[in-house]
């Protein structure tokens, strides 16, 4: 008889761990935060405003040219841009010119980012939009951009809201509120809001919520928002005066009305339109065509507006054609005040998800240029400049901001090396607020729409992308069809949820329908693989491998027994059952054999329980695909053993990781003091392999000796 050589499993002897309780983590925590000494608070401040840190440091004469160059650009970029998105925000225009000011100059003090461009974002004028019409709408405030009144407000000092031919009021901390400074407070109350709640974020390091938000998923939404935002400004376009849709189906809605009142068309708005959006994209064109030959981008918004203002100023389009206009645009700055905290409490729920999307934004985008260049930010100080990027400037009538992708590419590709570039940018907006601002009285809000829906070509072009996303992985181009949809067909605030909670649902049913495979040898190689997916694999004689790819918890743990039963061909249950019927159908047969034969005697038949023969007579279960387990996965194992066991299959567990093994020891799985352990958990599916091979034949041999 050939001698089997039996080969030892390695041996690996876990380190000793000694956790520490968690109390005495508290008070060690505790005492680092409360001691006070001057190297802490030095390293407090210099972590709290980075720019103490790098701006010593600051190579003047390598650095300075592309900070110029891309501090003027991007403030040439953001003069027409922050008018155009006001907008959106359904606020005057002179205040996105102070949240662009402001946005910047904290950002430059406390951002870790040498690239990051921090201010108005199309996406957010949206939210902060759809905010304040709303609460706009619910004041009673006519939301037609410009319907206008004349006379006095009558019983101010009694709070009343009654008026004469004059404009609707409400009062706000005490004073008598139009539309123009109810829209500002509001947006400014809401800023304050998403600026606290970021704040929060921070100091208990929330940040691992944007890790929701998928990448799919934030595409989708932002593509829907895109869809969303060239429909609100469609109207401007056409000189059509529709006022804003409130609630769902914006997009629907407002098409709708579109089309019903097409015949007041504003022909002057329409041929200007025309020709700005024919400029705007040729510029564009041209520009990502030769961009390897220009060394700055053109800026071709600017440009359309001046040219736009001094069309419609000499041409007194306004006046001659209905053309809607910007108004006047005051210079200088307003003086700051406290943000409305009788507004906050209707605004609470409106400002989380605009802290989100804010703050995931920009420490994506700090990240992603961060690793471009070769150095790195820290993401809760980002989140930190964020939220004060919000609340500081709600004080100075602002609305919400964030970093915004386009402009910081601009920055990266005209050779900006420090956030001193938005210092510049700051600047370049503050000479047009103290000297140039009301030159903008004559720009058509038209044109300002074509700034805002031609600056959309990047999100909308990603519709030709979806067959390629549904080829690479099929989930995430559904899940970015599903949020895109829901942003554009419902609400962006809707949108944001359902991509959310569809991206979340897919990753849960991934993990309740995972991969399950049967492994082979390889021949000559000691290594385990997929029978179905690599070709020339043996499995090993009367063993069956398999390997799960998933975490095993309650929520999966059917599918796993079901996965593990269809690949093996056995349900252990089953097969007791049939082997009872069998044994039984034996004791009946004996009985009459007995009788027929005529044996009187009063002793009782014996039959053991019939065993049927297996293809197998052991079950691997590779785990190296498990990443974890929970008290039901643990359980699922305990029956698996027992159950297989009854009938004579024994169940051995490989390659488990230190987490799995960890709560498999707690919960007493291999027996009191892991008396079992050798026996059942190996380090490698070929050591459990060789251990099946030699448990059988040991047990194969003693059945022989008590047989003989």
């Amino acid at each position: 008889m050939e001698e089997v050589t039996k080969v030892p499993p390695p041996v690996l002897e876990r380190r000793v761990r000694q956790r520490q309780t968690t109390v005495s983590v508290l008070k060690s925590k505790l005492k680092h935060g409360v001691t006070c000494s001057v190297p802490k608070v030095r390293s407090t401040l210099t972590g709290f405003f980075p720019v103490v840190r790098w701006l010593p440091k600051y190579k003047l004469k390598e650095y300075v040219l592309g900070d110029l160059m891309s501090g003027v650009i991007i403030g040439i970029i953001l003069v027409p841009q922050a008018i155009a998105y006001c907008l959106l925000a359904g606020v005057p225009p002179i205040y996105g010119l102070y949240t662009s000011f402001y946005a910047n100059i904290i950002y430059f003090l406390m951002g870790t980012s040498r690239h990051v461009s921090v201010g108005i974002f199309s996406l957010m004028s949206l939210m902060v939009g759809q905010v304040v019409n709303k609460e706009m709408f619910l004041a009673g405030f006519d939301l037609n951009e410009d319907s206008t009144a004349s006379g006095l407000v009558l019983n101010a000092s009694l709070g009343s809201n009654l008026t004469i031919g004059s404009p609707h009021s409400v009062e706000l901390m005490g004073v008598q509120c139009g539309k123009e400074c109810y829209s500002i407070s509001i947006a400014a109350a809401l800023t304050f809001m998403v600026g606290v709640y970021q704040l929060l974020m921070a100091v208990f390091r929330l940040g691992f919520v944007s890790v929701y938000l998928s990448s799919p998923m934030l595409d989708g939404f932002a593509t829907g928002a895109s869809f969303t935002i060239l429909t609100v400004q469609a109207k401007y376009l056409l000189g059509i005066k529709i006022p804003r849709h409130q609630g769902y189906g914006t997009v629907v809605v407002t098409w709708f009305n579109i089309f019903a009142n097409i015949h007041n068309t504003n022909l002057c708005d329409l041929i200007t339109s025309a020709i700005c959006i024919s400029i705007l994209v040729a510029g564009k064109e041209i520009q990502e065509r030769y961009k390897d030959r220009l060394k700055i981008p053109f800026p071709t918004e600017l440009i359309i507006v001046a040219g736009a203002t001094l069309a419609s100023h000499f041409g007194d389009l306004n006046s001659k054609y209905g053309s809607s206009v910007s108004g006047h645009i005051p210079t200088g700055f307003i003086p700051p005040q406290v943000p409305s905290f009788t507004l906050m409490p209707r605004l609470a729920l409106d400002a989380i998800p605009l802290a989100v999307i804010s703050f995931a934004f920009t420490v994506s985008l700090s990240e992603m240029f961060a690793k471009k260049n070769g150095y790195t930010v820290r993401p809760n100080q980002e989140m930190l400049a964020i939220s004060f990027c919000n609340i500081i400037p709600s004080f100075f009538h602002c609305f919400t901001t964030s970093a915004a992708l386009a402009k910081t590419m601009v920055k990266d590709s005209t050779g900006c090396q420090t956030q001193i570039s938005s210092l510049i940018s700051a600047l370049v907006v503050l000479l047009v607020l103290l000297f140039f601002a009301p030159y903008f009285y004559a720009l058509q809000k038209c044109v300002l729409a074509c700034i805002i829906i031609v600056s959309l070509r990047g999100a909308l072009r990603k519709f030709k992308d979806v067959p390629a996303k549904l080829r690479a992985s099929r989930d995430d181009g559904i899940v970015w069809l599903v949020a895109m949809f829901a942003t554009a067909l419902i609400s962006v605030e809707i949108g944001l949820v359902v991509g959310v909670v569809f991206s979340m649902i897919c990753v849960i049913y991934k993990t309740q329908n995972p991969k399950v495979s049967l492994l082979g040898k390889a021949s000559d190689v000691d290594l385990y693989e997929d029978v179905e997916e690599y070709k020339n694999l043996m499995p090993p004689p009367r063993v069956q491998i398999f390997r799960f790819q998933a975490p095993l918890y309650y929520a999966n743990k059917d599918s796993f027994l079901r996965s593990l039963y269809k690949a093996v061909g056995v349900e252990p249950f089953l097969e007791l059952t049939k082997r009872r019927k069998e044994e039984k159908k034996a004791k009946e047969m004996s009985s009459k054999q007995i009788k027929a034969n005529g044996d009187k005697s009063n002793g009782e038949v014996v039959i053991g329980l019939v065993e049927r023969k297996l293809d197998f007579h052991t079950i691997v279960l590779d785990c190296s695909a498990i990443p974890f387990i929970d008290s039901t996965g643990m359980a699922t194992f305990e029956g698996l053993v027992k159950e297989y066991g009854e009938i004579r299959v024994n169940v051995f567990l490989a390659n488990c990781n230190t987490s799995v093994i960890d709560l498999l020891q707690k919960g007493q799985f291999f027996g009191k003091n892991d008396k079992d352990m050798s026996s059942r958990l190996f380090h490698t599916v070929h050591a459990a392999v060789l251990h099946a091979k030699d448990s059988y034949a040991a047990a194969e041999s003693r059945s022989e000796d008590s047989g003989v």
